[in-house]
């Protein structure tokens, strides 16, 4: 079990940052420019162009580092470690921001403003779109990671890692809520 959380964890490490890094990286120009659709803002000023793209880059780099500490930590801990071919760790970066970005556009549908809650979808929106366009970017190595079981851990852990870390968040004052 413990082998399968490790790897769970770490596969999911490059969609897990890339938010936060969006987060401390943004402002700029609003990905939806200002459009409204029945009213509400298609998306809202929180997802960026600047925010996507430093998470997107944030979560690359970080695959890319794990590549390099994989074979060590695999050894020290006698868990085999995946490593990230480009396209998957791209796939997984770019899909939780695209997976967040799709939440705000169900938030704004939903007639919920910026920081509002959204249960399940908060937690989980990335996760989705990660796993997603990891599987459309690099299909043999999602499918040889993402079994059932390590998706099941995802799903699980994820909420539990999101509830933690956005408290954290807060507490230091990144974040206006703590959700």
């Amino acid at each position: 079990m413990l082998d399968l959380v490790a790897v769970a964890f770490w596969a999911m490490l490059p969609a897990y940052v890339p938010n936060n890094a969006a987060v401390l990286a943004g402002g700029g120009a609003p990905i939806d420019g200002g459009r409204t659709m029945g009213g509400r803002r298609l998306l809202g000023d929180g997802k960026t162009w600047r925010g996507t793209a430093v998470g997107t880059l944030v979560g690359v780099l970080l695959a890319q580092g794990l590549n390099l500490l994989a074979p060590i930590l695999s050894r020290t801990i006698g868990v085999d470690l995946p490593t990230f071919p480009l396209a998957a760790a791209v796939g997984l970066a770019l899909g939780a921001m695209l997976g967040d970005i799709g939440a705000s556009f169900l938030k704004r549908r939903t007639g919920r403003e910026r920081g509002a809650a959204f249960p399940v979808v908060d937690q989980l929106d990335f996760v989705a779109g990660a796993l997603v366009c990891t599987a459309l970017f690099d299909l043999a190595w999602f499918t040889d990671i993402f079994t059932l079981p390590v998706v099941g851990v995802v799903v699980v852990l994820t909420p539990v890692l999101h509830v933690a870390t956005n408290g954290i968040a807060y507490l230091l004052g990144l974040k206006d809520e703590p959700y």
